[in-house]
């Protein structure tokens, strides 16, 4: 293994000295060989930093970290999770019906069947009246509650998928802060109106104490005895959601990552809301990305090539972030999203036997819908010191029949910019062009010099459709896959979130007390009392 990562090193330093531009010259086959299509998406990393013997050493160092092996465990329904002991298997949940994974040795395929046929059922009813509130009337909207990944999926693909004018309004609240809950309920009428309360153990105290406040406002106007048909919570503790008041539950099971989950009951609301033909068609994208991804040789498949990429970038070439522009408005939760995705998976310190990690991992996501981002941090990763790799997410046709040219327009010329740059004497050129005098070229050229030969990938897709998402999202979690395994880390535990939820929980127990403990630090204890 050291062997591959010393060629990967050495590649990467002889790539750190040579322009991108000049790689497609003195390789003909570059774009074809570093381009691939996949379940309706298009990718393009041949802007990427990587000479044709980078390309090879990042295959190569996938090989020796045995991509493959580990792609047939998570398949497979091996423990890939191993601080948990768990199984990961999220592609079981957008499989075709009839499909036969299992999870530890323990069919499941019967079970996510039964569920989707559930989920369908009362997303059908509750579109067409049949399943109605305590007083009969229909439901106008749906206010879902959670956090985290019980949130961003569902919110990811709300904002991606929703009509213009939606029969079923959804709305989110993630946030503690009553202001949060507030802003969703206002205009809504409780006798039209449910509640999906998502938690996967029922016990996240910011879900819970906004199922709190959602179930208050219900019981303020409707019948107690009718309080259960506007209630309903997705789980994998069901027990406990029925103990608080949820009507109905949906399940799904302790093999699925909450980063993970968008495929399951934890989207309902969206199933509701869009209709079931739209949320079949996005397990199908995804499913179909799920075959590309097992089918797909490494140097042809399309999540293997995104991470390698990103593993370029971080290890070999000490580039700590990566922005996200995704250019459809439809897609402006995609940075938000992938934040939790990637950050959350492979934020990590040690590998996965416990020992530190001596090279860098995730990267800082971030990101904006383009064109915004164009006027904000763009100026940045243009002419900063610091080389920001880009990803350009563009939909040709975003809203009406013809190509939105104005738009990708300005993805194609960034992606072009940020490769070529401009030199100070092509700058100079053009204030001298321009009608500037010599000093004053002179003077202002420096400001206008762009360093150029900053990477960038292309991901392309003809219009967004349900596919199209399903197939996009599942790229991202293989990617963030396979990238864990090169990092040799566990992608599936987030014991870093813990933490400070325990520390909360104690100092709400000094607040309740009257003030701080004597095991507080100072600041803390300081903060506290300024804030009580």
């Amino acid at each position: 293994m050291t062997d591959h990562w010393t060629a990967f090193d050495a590649a990467a330093a002889r790539d750190a000295q040579t322009r991108i531009v000049d790689q497609f010259a003195a390789d003909p086959d570059r774009l074809a060989r570093m381009s691939v299509e996949a379940a309706g998406l298009y990718l393009d990393l041949s802007k990427q930093s990587w000479s044709r013997a980078g390309f090879e050493a990042c295959l190569d160092l996938a090989r020796a970290c045995d991509v493959e092996g580990r792609r047939a465990a998570l398949f497979a329904g091996e423990a890939v999770n191993l601080t948990e002991g768990r199984a990961v298997l999220h592609p079981a949940l957008r499989a075709a019906p009839g499909s036969d994974f299992h999870a530890l040795g323990e069919p499941v395929s019967a079970e996510v069947d039964a569920v989707r046929a559930d989920m369908k059922a009362y997303a059908d009813a509750v579109r067409s009246g049949a399943e109605a509130g305590a007083t009969g009337k229909a439901f106008k909207a749906i206010v879902h509650v959670g956090i985290g990944g019980s949130d961003l999926g569902p919110r990811v693909v709300w904002d991606a998928l929703r009509p213009l004018d939606p029969a079923i309004d959804l709305r989110f609240v993630a946030n503690i802060d009553p202001r949060d809950m507030a802003e969703a309920l206002t205009g809504l009428d409780p006798e039209t109106t449910l509640v999906v309360v998502v938690s996967k153990t029922f016990t996240t105290q910011e879900t819970l104490a906004n199922a709190v406040a959602a179930r208050d406002w219900l019981a303020a106007t409707l019948p107690a005895d009718g309080m259960t048909r506007h209630f309903i919570g997705v789980t994998a503790a069901p027990d406990r959601a029925s103990q608080f008041g949820c009507g109905r539950t949906f399940a799904f099971r302790d093999w699925v990552g909450g980063r993970y989950s968008l495929w399951s009951a934890v989207s309902l609301s969206c199933g509701i809301a869009l209709g079931w033909d739209a949320f079949e068609a996005m397990l199908a994208g995804a499913a179909a990305m799920d075959d590309h991804f097992v089918s797909a040789p490494l140097e042809r498949n399309a999540p293997v090539l995104l991470a390698l990429a990103q593993i370029y970038n971080v290890d070999g070439l000490n580039r700590p972030a990566r922005t996200v522009a995704p250019y459809a408005h439809a897609l402006r939760r995609l940075p938000s999203f992938l934040q939790q995705l990637e950050m959350e998976s492979n934020g990590k310190r040690v590998h996965r036997d416990g020992t530190p990690v001596a090279r860098p991992t995730c990267p800082v996501v971030f990101g904006e819908p383009g064109t915004n981002g164009q006027h904000a941090f763009f100026q940045q990763i243009h002419q900063g010191p610091q080389i920001v790799p880009a990803e350009f997410v563009i939909v040709a046709r975003t809203h009406a029949e013809a190509p939105e040219s104005p738009l990708w327009s300005n993805a194609l010329a960034q992606g072009q910019a940020l490769m070529l740059g401009k030199t100070t004497d092509q700058a100079r050129a053009e204030l001298i062009a321009a009608g500037a005098d010599s000093a004053e070229a002179d003077r202002l050229a420096p400001h206008k010099t762009f360093p150029g030969n900053r990477p960038s990938t292309a991901i392309v897709m003809e219009r967004l459709t349900p596919a199209t998402l399903g197939a996009l999202l599942a790229l991202y979690e293989h990617k963030t896959f396979v990238e864990g395994v090169i990092w040799d880390i566990n992608s599936f535990d987030q014991w870093g979130v813990e933490l400070g939820k325990v520390l909360a929980k104690a100092i709400l127990s000094d607040v309740a007390a009257g003030g701080p403990s004597a095991a507080l630090d100072p600041s803390t204890a300081a903060l506290m009392s300024r804030l009580m």
